[in-house]
């Protein structure tokens, strides 16, 4: 399991007041979390997964 330092970590800047999830990379990889729950640990990708899902997101499909 990677470990990520807390400064690693962000959010989008739609961010609510701990209403959404904070992403953190490392070489080959992207953990994503919830902001409310932190201490339940992350989820982790592949980078290329991660990004495909974001260019997704982004684009509506």
């Amino acid at each position: 399991m990677y470990s990520f330092p807390e400064e690693t970590w962000r959010t989008s800047t739609y961010t609510q007041k701990d209403n959404c999830v904070e992403v953190a990379d490392a070489p080959g990889v992207s953990a994503v979390r919830d902001t409310k729950y932190r201490d339940r640990g992350h989820l982790l990708f592949a980078s290329p997964e991660w990004r495909r899902f974001v260019d997704s997101v982004k684009t509506g499909g």
